[in-house]
Formats: C-alpha cells, sequence, structure tokens
C-alpha cells in the first residue's frame, strides 16, 4: 500500500515493491495522482495513487557488499521539497536497515 503525503497544497507518494532480476527491494518517489472517481463511492477508498516515479532507490537485500543506490528517472524537472526528501530517503533508510538485518539473520540460521 502506497504511502501519500500532502506538502504545500501538491501530494507525493512513495511505494516499495520487489525487482527479482535484481534481487533489490526499490523505493519509489512520485507525485500522487488522483484516484479514478468512480472510487469515491467506495468507503475508505485512496483519493490519492503514485504516479511515475521520479526517485527510484534500489535496495539489494541479497548481497550486503553491493551498495544501495538513488535513481533519477524523469524527462522533466522536479523540484522535490527539502521534507518530502527526508520522508523519502528515511524510508529508503529504514528498508536498507531491515534488508541488512534480514540477511544477517539468515546468514546465522545458515550456520547453524
Amino acid at each position: 500500500m502506497p504511502e501519500v503525503r500532502v506538502h504545500a497544497g501538491r501530494h507525493y507518494a512513495i511505494q516499495f515493491h520487489y525487482a527479482l532480476p535484481d534481487d533489490a527491494w526499490c523505493v519509489e518517489l512520485s507525485e500522487a495522482v488522483p484516484a479514478p472517481e468512480a472510487w469515491s463511492e467506495i468507503p475508505n477508498a485512496a483519493t490519492h495513487l503514485p504516479g511515475a516515479a521520479f526517485l527510484v532507490a534500489v535496495v539489494p537485500d541479497e548481497d550486503p557488499d553491493l551498495e544501495p543506490t538513488v535513481h533519477i528517472h524523469s524527462h522533466d524537472e522536479h523540484a522535490i521539497p527539502y521534507e518530502i526528501m527526508r520522508w523519502f530517503m528515511d524510508r529508503v533508510a529504514s528498508q536498507v536497515e531491515r534488508c541488512r538485518i534480514a540477511f544477517e539473520q539468515g546468514q546465522a540460521e545458515a550456520v547453524e
């Protein structure tokens, strides 16, 4: 489920997905777009959905020697407010920590 945050009247979204070919988690930042009008009749339906990602952090979870990276995907210029960038990087840092802990636990279980 994506996370949506409003800053200065604009909606931003963060979503996570696993990229199997890369053996990595991706954390994507995008400007959120309005949900379809038909959803307004559904109780508790999301009002905004992630748009096209313009920042993607790739967090490897199979090899701790691989560094997480941030990729910029954009044909247009995007000004990212400081608070939104901090929110995104906090989510990326949390994902890096989770992946490293899981890798260490998996290594310990393999030795036992």
